[in-house]
């Protein structure tokens, strides 16, 4: 497993071809992907806690070949408001997608120009240099709006270089979900946290996300060309057994690949696979 400046070369150094993807995950639900043409990163945690299981394996100033950095919602375990201050600072290259709701909010934190944040909406799709990105509302544990009726949380639906790739986000289960995926078509990825929830959790103030049963029925319905668990790995007090999810998986839709791995590692999908 490669981490720190080292894993960065192996990422950019990486050249998938058209229709192929590859990906690194980082923990908790944080992933590095690259596609033909694009280097992207969704919610990276990068930054030190005491209460971290393992220390970051990326480094806040090894970010500048990222073309667009995706963050699903306000918590600091996905925008991590430390490391995109210094990548806005430091690599004017990067452009930063975020629910709509948090445009205006993240523009002023990071103290950059309007037009590096791209404000996605659920439903709507943006399409810039060759990336074609879809919101899709997420649930953390509740449907959060504004006042104009914008979600304050945001899985994204993506389509690049001949790859689709579905990010949930913190998300639960809601009605019309489902739906909305059908309506976008397969992904050959999807990551999706499996960490689930309950009142002991919410009590104190972690907010939940779908059970492993959940994610697995949903992966059931999408048919992805792999299905990726996350979210179960950081905090000791909110984790998972990601066997639990691939097991019920094998066992009610045989057939569906799954990837359980190490932080770090590079893992290639293609395009239908």
């Amino acid at each position: 497993m490669a981490t720190g400046s080292r894993l960065m070369r192996e990422i950019e150094e990486e050249r998938p071809h058209e229709g192929e993807c590859c990906f690194w995950w980082l923990g908790q639900l944080g992933y590095a992907l690259r596609t033909a043409r694009l280097q992207l990163l969704i919610d990276p945690f990068l930054s030190e806690r005491e209460t971290r299981q393992f220390a970051p394996v990326l480094e806040a100033d090894t970010l500048g070949q990222t073309d667009y950095l995706f963050g699903t919602h306000l918590h600091d375990d996905h925008i991590d408001l430390p490391v995109w201050r210094q990548a806005a600072k430091a690599f004017p290259r990067i452009k930063f997608v975020v629910p709509r709701a948090l445009k205006g909010e993240l523009c002023a934190e990071l103290d950059t120009a309007p037009e590096r944040l791209i404000g996605i909406a659920d439903g709507e799709t943006v399409r810039e240099n060759g990336l074609e990105i879809t919101g899709v509302a997420a649930a953390h544990e509740l449907l959060q709006q504004d006042e104009n009726g914008d979600y304050l949380q945001m899985g994204y639906h993506v389509r690049a270089d001949g790859i689709c790739f579905y990010h949930s986000g913190d998300c639960c289960i809601y009605e019309g979900l489902y739906g909305k995926l059908r309506a976008l078509g397969r992904p050959d990825i999807a990551f999706l946290p499996i960490n689930g929830r309950d009142g002991k959790r919410l009590r104190s103030g972690c907010i939940g996300n779908m059970t492993w049963q959940e994610a697995a029925d949903l992966c059931g319905m999408l048919q992805p060309g792999l299905s990726v668990p996350g979210h179960y790995d950081m905090f000791l007090s909110n984790s998972e057994n990601p066997l639990l999810f691939s097991d019920y998986l094998d066992a009610k839709y045989p057939g569906l690949r799954c990837w359980i791995g190490p932080h770090g590692t590079r893992v290639l999908v293609k395009a239908g696979g």
